[in-house]
């Protein structure tokens, strides 16, 4: 019986190859180039959303009533940082990446995260050295504008810069594990249990993430805690531990677009990812 794919003439072939740039091998090649940029996209602007809003602002999840030594009650708040919200697509990308492209390409979207890292911070040092037009004389060192409030800019500056130390060590070390965590399960499963390897990984960088990026943020950058009557480290255990449960919720629940995603990209990509464990 006929197969009903008609194959496409040498003249139809020549129109699709002269659509390719140059340096286009062809169109899966073209194909899966862009999925990589759309993966990478979204790993670097979340990256860039998180040091740029990183502590602006704290979203309260609960209030827990505490009892202190005196007898008065205080509310302990349980709350995440604005930066937290897009950082956990950062792994899901990641694991896209590694799943697809192997371990070496999402080490090199790691590196390339953190040269992003760094330059974020040297537009802000720059935006801040440069002089200033439509400002009033700096009060305490920080220009102010015609209302005589403080700049925008040097509030975000001032933020941006207390916490970066701390989000990029952090960074690096989570990402890197997170990479690490993902080939070591999908080779020791054989490239089988595909949920394992994407909440193992991902379940201990985020604990590496949180642990790293509070205590760094607390003892050498800016202070975290605002409750006087409640002693630091019950503060700062407080923050690891809601930060860490928000995204340990976020990562289960991302294991279903996961499966979802990774099921459409085999067919899409015209890969087989089992077929390549080791890398």
């Amino acid at each position: 019986m006929p197969s009903s794919h008609v194959q496409p003439s040498s003249e139809e072939k020549h129109i699709n190859l002269r659509k390719l740039h140059p340096i286009e091998a062809s169109h899966l090649h073209a194909r899966r180039e862009r999925v990589f940029l759309l993966l990478a996209g979204l790993f670097l602007g979340s990256m860039t959303m998180l040091n740029i809003l990183g502590i602006s602002r704290f979203i309260q999840l609960y209030q827990l009533p505490w009892e202190l030594a005196s007898g008065d009650v205080w509310p302990i708040t349980f709350a995440v940082a604005i930066g937290v919200l897009p950082y956990p697509l950062t792994f899901l990308c990641t694991d896209f990446v590694s799943e697809f492209y192997g371990r070496r390409r999402a080490n090199w979207l790691v590196t390339v995260g953190l040269i992003l890292n760094v330059w974020v911070v040297f537009i802000l040092w720059l935006g801040g050295v440069l002089p200033g037009a439509f400002e009033s004389v700096p009060v305490d060192g920080v220009p102010v504008d015609a209302n005589g409030s403080p700049t925008a800019f040097f509030q975000i500056r001032h933020l941006a810069f207390g916490a970066v130390a701390a989000s990029m060590l952090a960074y690096l070390a989570a990402q890197f594990c997170d990479v690490y965590m993902f080939h070591f399960w999908k080779k020791l499963t054989d490239g089988k249990h595909l949920w394992l390897r994407n909440n193992g990984s991902t379940l201990i960088s985020q604990l590496v993430d949180s642990v790293a990026v509070i205590l760094v943020t607390h003892f050498f950058a800016v202070s975290l805690t605002s409750q006087p009557e409640v002693a630091d480290w019950i503060e700062l255990t407080i923050l690891i531990a809601t930060s860490y449960a928000f995204k340990v919720i976020v990562a289960l629940l991302d294991t279903i677009p996961f499966y979802i995603g990774v099921a459409w990209l085999r067919g899409y990509l015209q890969f087989e990812p089992t077929l390549e464990n080791s890398v």
